[in-house]
């Protein structure tokens, strides 16, 4: 009976991540995504688009991550080496935490202050999550030099094909 109930329990929450892969792999962000408003470390409102266009021109990495996920803290160090690995591109951290003092605690907490960070107040369900059928985090997403998505959907800094893709799009 005790192992029929730890079935049951492991079915229903799950082991690991429950993430489930998309089924459309998009390449491309709509007008509403692009327009989804977040706030930088000052408090100020910046757009999905803006952010983008900032880094038009390079290979861009977006992490989507919380202070209070276990399994994005788990991923921190690997996501730390995947970025000192990759000097030559850029890495975007897109918070969840669910207040702005949250979002300032955990980027203290995790030594993030030298990153570029931005913080969804609008939470979890917004034009641009949905867009991107945000679902669980972490989640890692590569932007190729003209703001399209080359590749959309992992959910561990360890996914061989974030390096290929990077490897790809530098050539």
């Amino acid at each position: 009976m005790k192992k029929l109930v730890l079935i049951f329990a492991l079915s229903i929450f799950g082991l690991g991540y429950s993430q489930d892969v998309p089924k459309v792999l998009k390449t491309g962000f709509s007008k509403e995504a692009l327009s989804q408003k977040l706030e930088d470390e000052e408090g100020k409102s910046i757009t999905i688009k803006q952010i983008l266009d900032q880094h038009k021109g390079k290979v861009l990495v977006i992490d989507f991550w919380a202070g209070w996920c276990r399994d994005c803290l788990k991923a921190l160090p690997k996501a730390k080496e995947l970025e000192e690995n990759n000097k030559n591109i850029d890495f975007v951290f897109l918070s969840l935490d669910r207040s702005k003092e949250g979002f300032e605690k955990s980027l203290e907490r995790f030594e993030m202050k030298d990153k570029e960070n931005y913080w969804f107040a609008s939470g979890w369900k917004n034009d641009f999550n949905n867009y991107v059928d945000l679902n669980w985090i972490p989640r890692y997403m590569v932007i190729d030099q003209k703001s399209g998505i080359a590749k959309y959907y992992a959910i561990s800094p360890e996914d061989p094909e974030i390096q290929t893709t990077i490897d790809k799009l530098l050539k």
